[in-house]
């Protein structure tokens, strides 16, 4: 299947719009603000990044990371996809031509420190929250003269963002990417498919984001949590309704710092792969 910039565009925005746009616990949707992030927020940034993402394969991925979010703060003011941009820029990178999980070993090979300048740059100025400081390659530090993949790997072990960078995004493309096409294809809307696939995440590793502002304990409970829901039904059963209701009610309490951000971003990743590759027909999309 041949790729265009126009389609890889379309299939950025849409990745970041129907991730906003269902109702996952614990994250900003419709109807669903906070006070320093709108859906009309998440909205906006989706359609100014989609562009620029299209022209990661001749940008280059650390580039092509820092635009987006220079984009995103100039269109609206706030951090809302420092996350997903460091995931999909490098799916963003694979040449036409190539499966996402043929062709992202190479883009990742070709990562160098100038990517990791610029992503460091691109942390700082989205002002990324719950970040601590580290001994080693710390992002308010000078960038180490190191790979974008070996900084990465340096967190790996406690950020699923840096993980994928190391992994050559196995989590997405059998997780998240997988769930949500096998929803569809079974008919479930698409919504109900992304929302069950955002739970099957939180259940199957502890959020970062969460982790980062609560501390290991908190983000495991949370997985636990997601777990439960998946262990008493499925999508539209009454048990599995009131417990995602629950879910969702007990990660926007503590002043909304259990926000299971980072799963939102492999959803957005997935949903990047599944359109790029065809397996979503978004011109006959059935959303709810």
């Amino acid at each position: 299947m041949v790729i265009s910039t126009h389609s890889i565009s379309a299939a950025a925005t849409l990745a970041c719009l129907y991730e906003a746009t269902a109702p996952k616990p614990g994250n900003v949707h419709p109807g669903r603000d906070v006070d320093d992030a709108s859906y009309a927020d998440f909205v906006v940034s989706a359609i100014v990044v989609g562009p620029i993402l299209a022209r990661a394969s001749v940008r280059g991925v650390g580039r092509t990371v820092l635009e987006a979010v220079r984009a995103t703060r100039e269109a609206c003011g706030t951090n809302t996809n420092l996350g997903t941009l460091l995931l999909v820029a490098p799916l963003a990178a694979v040449p036409a031509g190539q499966t996402l999980a043929d062709g992202i070993a190479g883009v990742l090979a070709r990562l160098t420190s100038d990517d990791t300048r610029c992503v460091y740059e691109a942390i700082r100025l989205a002002a990324a929250g719950g970040l601590g400081r580290v001994e080693r390659a710390d992002v308010f530090s000078d960038p180490p003269n190191l790979s974008l993949v070996e900084a990465m790997r340096l967190a790996a072990d406690r950020d699923l963002v840096a993980r994928q960078y190391v992994n050559s995004f196995a989590d997405v493309f059998t997780g998240p990417a997988a769930w949500i096409a096998d929803g569809t294809s079974r008919r479930l809307p698409l919504s109900t498919s992304i929302v069950h696939a955002h739970v099957r995440q939180m259940a199957a590793a502890p959020d970062s984001l969460i982790q980062r502002k609560c501390g290991l304990a908190v983000a495991r409970e949370s997985s636990q949590r997601a777990a439960h829901v998946l262990s008493v039904g499925i999508p539209g059963e009454r048990a599995y309704d009131q417990a995602l209701q629950d879910l969702d009610a007990w990660l926007r309490g503590d002043g909304r710092r259990r926000n299971p951000g980072t799963t939102a971003d492999l959803i957005a990743a997935a949903l990047f792969v599944i359109l790029r590759e065809g397996r979503l027909d978004w011109s006959n999309v059935r959303w709810s």
